[in-house]
């Protein structure tokens, strides 16, 4: 989608005109669906389908703060990644008890607990990994910012091909390849550099 052609439809949205919204749902929703689906390993479909509604319902209360100092598809995965991390957060709050009563170690044999097998799920401590990393990694995007780190997000984050993040960005796939190596190379030395403090 062209950059004119995107500001037009931001602002027939912000008109209150329906069949706009319509289009940006319909062309966004599949990207950011996918992108919310790399972010969480645990997350199940309608996981997902969850979050991307939270997500449009804030483009649809925030829209109007979109500065256009991104493409707009980066700005809505911000706002996705945001949504993903709450979503995991109460996930994980719910996980550690929700509320319920806390069964006793030293409870006699015949009180007939149900079995509790372990789960399938990645250790605490491979959780709390994972979620450095990825705090990390955002943190460093973050600072390394413009067209790099827009490249990064559609590459890796929405499974953008190498053309089809050249067609988001308007430049062409060498650009793309370029500024993809540069910033590879730029967040190794950050993530390196963060590990070793």
């Amino acid at each position: 989608m062209s950059a004119a052609f995107e500001a037009e439809l931001l602002a027939r949205c912000l008109r209150g005109d329906e069949a706009a919204w319509d289009e940006l749902f319909d062309r966004h929703y599949t990207a950011a669906a996918r992108f919310i689906f790399q972010l969480g390993y645990d997350f199940t479909q309608e996981d997902v389908e969850e979050i991307c509604q939270e997500v449009f319902l804030t483009v649809i209360k925030s829209l109007h703060t979109f500065q256009h100092q991104s493409q707009f598809q980066t700005w809505l995965f911000r706002i996705a990644a945001n949504r993903a991390r709450d979503y995991g957060q109460r996930q994980n709050a719910a996980k550690r008890g929700g509320g319920r009563a806390p069964l006793s170690l030293h409870a006699a044999a015949d009180d007939e607990l149900p079995i509790d097998p372990a789960s399938p799920l990645p250790t605490p401590d491979m959780v709390l990994q994972d979620a450095e990393m990825a705090a990390l990694i955002g943190t460093a995007l973050e600072h390394l910012g413009g067209p790099c780190q827009e490249i990064i997000e559609l590459r890796y984050f929405a499974g953008l091909t190498l053309q089809e993040t050249a067609d988001a960005l308007g430049i062409s796939v060498a650009i793309v390849r370029k500024e993809q190596a540069i910033a590879i190379a730029w967040l190794s030395r950050e993530l390196r550099r963060e590990k070793s403090e």
